[in-house]
């Protein structure tokens, strides 16, 4: 069965648009069948994108990005160098055309976690993690996002505190030292851990 941390997708190819405002700033986003979340933006990714830190011109890294929210929001609002990745090839195609979309610069590789990744000098890393891939790939995506940080990095993750969150907050404290929650909205809780 597929799903939307499938490789390939199936499902008809249904695209549609959809807005939002962010930060006040309004984005639109190319969606389709296939994807997660694909009617609207959801929440957790909606919570992460409001609350995010981020400085003026840091290197973002968006792992799992669907079709790229949050790594286009980094790259709108903070001019950040955004790069992506994500394992579905037809979110990887949206998300190519909404960076075209928002005129942002930014690139987006295919891939599972970090495969593509050649990098190692991230400022921040932000993800909503595929949850439903199941834990293993969570704490994965976790314990690989130290190598990628500089020096005083941070990982942020945003998930439902009573639906995975607290275990995942666990996680990122036994990886990095530390981790302190930065925001709060309906159930979700993003967290962060900076790599000393």
């Amino acid at each position: 069965m597929e799903h939307y941390y499938s490789r390939e997708q199936k499902s008809l190819l249904n695209i549609k648009k959809i807005r939002q405002k962010i930060k006040n700033i309004g984005f639109e986003f190319y969606t389709a069948s296939g994807v997660f979340s694909k009617d609207r933006i959801d929440l957790g990714t909606l919570v992460l994108a409001e609350n995010m830190i981020v400085a003026k011109n840091q290197k973002v890294l968006d792992v799992g990005c669907g079709i790229g929210i949050l790594g286009i929001v980094a790259a709108k609002l903070f001019n950040s160098d955004a790069v992506m990745s994500e394992i579905n090839k037809r979110a990887v195609m949206l998300a190519k055309m909404n960076i075209k979309l928002n005129n942002v610069k930014a690139e987006i590789y295919q891939g599972n976690l970090y495969e593509k990744i050649k990098d190692n000098e991230f400022d921040i890393i932000l993800s909503n993690p595929p949850q439903t891939a199941g834990k293993e790939v969570c704490f994965q995506l976790i314990e690989q996002s130290k190598k990628y940080l500089k020096r005083n990095g941070g990982l942020q993750l945003v998930a439902r505190h009573n639906k995975g969150g607290r275990t995942l907050s666990k996680k990122m404290e036994e990886v990095f030292g530390n981790v302190k929650v930065i925001a709060k909205k309906s159930g979700y809780w993003v967290y962060m851990s900076v790599k000393e």
